[in-house]
């Protein structure tokens, strides 16, 4: 059965994209840690991150680097936290959370019930630090 990540990829469910290439996605999370919380997910399902091969590996670290940096310009948090859980989705994703201090990750403080404005201002906020980083072909696919 296909993961809720590979429902949103195809787009069965509604997700807030920042960018998509031909074999990684990255999209805000649902239940934010923080505002501009993303989530970098292989287009092809795989459960552990130990089990992906290199190459995506490699690919998935340096997608994220780059919306990472975007993060770093929409949000201006001290640092932009990146970790790998896979405990709730069998679906390999990084979390890449604007930080400014380590509470920022404890994951009891995701907000469950997010403004849907301000999700989607957050998603167009990043998108526009993207794409001002030249990565408009990524971003608006």
């Amino acid at each position: 059965m296909a993961s809720i990540f590979t429902k949103i990829i195809q787009g069965d469910l509604p997700g807030r994209f920042v960018w998509r290439d031909e074999e990684a996605v990255a999209f805000l999370t649902i239940a934010p840690l923080r505002p501009g919380h993303t989530l970098v997910v292989p287009i092809r399902e795989v459960d552990h991150w130990l089990d992906m091969d290199p190459a995506l590996t490699a690919h998935l670290t340096a997608v994220a680097q780059k919306v990472g940096q975007g993060i770093q310009d929409a949000f201006s948090p001290v640092k932009v936290g990146m970790m790998i859980a896979g405990l709730e989705v069998p679906h390999v994703h990084l979390h890449l959370v604007p930080i400014h201090a380590l509470r920022d990750l404890d994951f009891a403080g995701a907000d469950t019930n997010p403004d849907p404005a301000a999700m989607d201002e957050a998603a167009e906020r990043l998108r526009s630090a993207l794409r001002a980083r030249g990565h408009a072909e990524v971003v608006d696919a």
